[in-house]
């Protein structure tokens, strides 16, 4: 029997009602990109898993301020994982000296418990690089330090020699043609 699957918008109106299910689901489908993203931000297994669950909770508790408008539950899950990383980097550079800034543990990379479900991610991050891909070079650039490489926007600034404003314009400019080219995919799957 073929599986249905259900839309990332509906799992989250679904979630707003208190679906313990729909909220199963969407951890499902997102936890092991967020918990790769978080620790490739924060190389701290204990602290990817801590954030992995405070942005789950937050995602159970505020479902309801999630805004169709803005972007996708995807991105809002991603932006709020990222920005929990960043603030927590922020106080640990205050306060630690980070023991392997440049290190990378293969092994944390979460294992695909479904086969289906892996293949719709490594499908969407194709996407996603397909379309990074397509932005000007200066847009690319800017987008990738932010949420790649988890630099804030006054740091790309510095390193890029850019003004803080054209960052500001380089990177909204680029979420907004990515968001434009996932609006015009989506309307041609249909």
């Amino acid at each position: 029997m073929a599986r249905v699957m259900v839309s990332d918008l509906t799992l989250v109106e679904h979630i707003v009602t208190g679906d313990e299910a729909a909220f199963a689901a969407l951890y499902d489908r997102y936890s092991g990109m967020l918990y790769a993203m978080l620790l490739r931000l924060l190389k701290d297994t204990g602290a990817a898993e801590e954030l992995l669950q405070d942005t789950f909770l937050q995602v159970w508790h505020g479902a309801g301020r999630f805004d169709a408008g803005r972007g996708t539950p995807a991105a809002w899950l991603l932006v709020m994982g990222r920005s929990r990383a960043l603030s927590r980097l922020r106080v640990r550079r205050r306060w630690e000296v980070l023991e392997d800034p440049e290190g990378f543990r293969f092994d944390a990379v979460p294992s695909p418990q479904d086969l289906e479900d892996e293949v719709m991610r490594i499908q969407l991050s194709e996407r996603l690089h397909g379309a990074i891909a397509t932005l000007p070079v200066k847009q690319r650039q800017a987008l990738e330090l932010a949420y790649f490489e988890g630099m804030s926007q006054t740091e790309i600034a510095m390193q890029t020699g850019s003004p803080l404003g054209t960052v500001k314009s380089r990177v909204r400019g680029a979420i907004q043609a990515l968001k434009e080219l996932f609006a015009e995919q989506s309307i041609l799957k249909c």
